[in-house]
Formats: C-alpha cells, sequence, structure tokens
C-alpha cells in the first residue's frame, strides 16, 4: 500500500512540473544574441520555462522552417521572411509582431585607431584592407550595409575589401579576431558591453539606409504554442520592451 502511495505522489509530481515547466525553442536573428540572453534569463527566471536559443541569419531559419524545422518562435531581422511563412500557412494566425527596428554602425577593435567620426567615406582609405558585413543574400543587416554604402557612394570602391559573415554577430568576430578592419554590424551588437570593453563605434544616419524592419511569428510546426505566446507577451511587454531599448532596439508602443 505505501508503495503504491509513493508512485502516486511522484506521478502527481512529476505531472505537476510537466504542467508547469515547459521548453520552447526559439529560432533568432543574430543580432538579438546579447538583448535576448539577458531576456531570456529574465523571462525563465519568472516563469520557470525553458528557452532553447539559436541564434543565425534570417534567411537561412526561412528556409529551414519552409522545410519544416520544429521551431515554436521565430524572430527575423526582416520582417518579410515572416510575413511570406504568413502567406504560406505556416504561422499561428494573427501572431505576426513587428518586434523592432534595428540601426546599423560601423565598429572597429580600440587598437586600429581608426577616426570612424569620418563616416563611411573612411571606407575608400588604403589602410583599410578589409570590411566585415553580414552576406546581404540572406541577412538584413547586411543589405542595409551595401545600401549605406552605395548612398555613400563607396561601394564601387570598396566590394572587392568586402568579407562576408554568415551572420551579424560573425561578422563582428572577424573584426574583433582581426580578420577584417572595420565592420558594418548591428547597433544591438555594438551597445554590448563585451564588444564595448574591446571596440568603438559610429552610428550609420538611417536616413541612408532602408528601415531595418524586424518581425516575430508563432510557428504552426512548434509543439508549444502557449508558452511561444507567453514569451511573445513577455517581449512586448514593459520589461521586454526596457531591455530592447536598452540595446538600442527602436521597439513598437506598448499594446
Amino acid at each position: 500500500m505505501i508503495r503504491v502511495i509513493i508512485a502516486v505522489c511522484m506521478f502527481v509530481i512529476t505531472g505537476v512540473n510537466l504542467a508547469v515547466t515547459e521548453e520552447i525553442t526559439i529560432a533568432a536573428a543574430s543580432d538579438l544574441n546579447f538583448a535576448f540572453r539577458e531576456i531570456v534569463t529574465e523571462y525563465e527566471k519568472t516563469t520557470g520555462n525553458h528557452v532553447r536559443l539559436t541564434l543565425g541569419s534570417s534567411g537561412n531559419f526561412f528556409t529551414q522552417i519552409q522545410n519544416g524545422a520544429p521551431f515554436d518562435l521565430y524572430f527575423s531581422a526582416d520582417i518579410a521572411y515572416p510575413r511570406k511563412l504568413e502567406e504560406a500557412g505556416l504561422t499561428v494566425p494573427g501572431s505576426l509582431y513587428q518586434y523592432a527596428v534595428g540601426r546599423i554602425v560601423m565598429w572597429t577593435g580600440k587598437e586600429a585607431h581608426l577616426d570612424l567620426s569620418k563616416g563611411l567615406e573612411i571606407l575608400g582609405e588604403p589602410t583599410i584592407r578589409k570590411i566585415a558585413i553580414a552576406n546581404p543574400k540572406h541577412a538584413p543587416y547586411g543589405r542595409a550595409a551595401v545600401a549605406a554604402m552605395e548612398y555613400a557612394k563607396v561601394y564601387d570602391r570598396v566590394k572587392d575589401k568586402l568579407v562576408l559573415g554568415e551572420n551579424i554577430s560573425q561578422a563582428a568576430q572577424f573584426v574583433e579576431s582581426g580578420a577584417a578592419d572595420v565592420g558594418i554590424i548591428a547597433l544591438s551588437l555594438a551597445l554590448a558591453q563585451p564588444m564595448q570593453a574591446v571596440g568603438h563605434y559610429w552610428e550609420i544616419p538611417v536616413d541612408v539606409y532602408p528601415p531595418i524592419e524586424q518581425g516575430a511569428v508563432i510557428l504552426m510546426g512548434g509543439k508549444n504554442q502557449e508558452s511561444a505566446k507567453a514569451f511573445l507577451s513577455f517581449i512586448q511587454g514593459a520589461e521586454g520592451q526596457t531591455m530592447m531599448k536598452r540595446y538600442g532596439f527602436v521597439v513598437p508602443s506598448p499594446r
């Protein structure tokens, strides 16, 4: 009889844990690297739910999701990708949300002693041999970088200097490691304490490149749609938006 009671108690306890603690899988653009690590930590502390975060390029995630990758949530640096998934019927209806507008900067290591305040013209100087950007084929920040250089009429002069990162975080790593002299990266990365400790940046005016409108969506192929909704609500709330602003994102007004 005692064994039966113990077994029942263990079943009840286990059942409660399963009901309360869930894991959601999130595919997020790599410009969210530092911001989301902070947000995820706070969300897990608040809810008890676990988040499995995968960072990468928005375009690559888009292709993976089209091919059945089982993510619960997709945070893209280009809202066009989740819109296409919505049109294809791969998202939870009504879940599409523009969570931020991103910005780009020129960033270099402190030891480079480059005067970034000269603006994009500096990229044409002979002392700069390699310029890191995200691959514009599948990274919105890479496309924004190209647009900014074209606006400043330096792209044709420097295109042979470009080193393409798979995503914006890798572009930043190229500069940090010395593989590139300067990079055009996300403001959200440049504002992070680890990046500020080793480098400095100059913000590129927002009127020289198209707005980097970033969108999130809950995916039909996910296993925990309710928990995904809870995480999205956390992002939309005052605490989530405060943390996003801290990393330089322009966020929509709270709902």
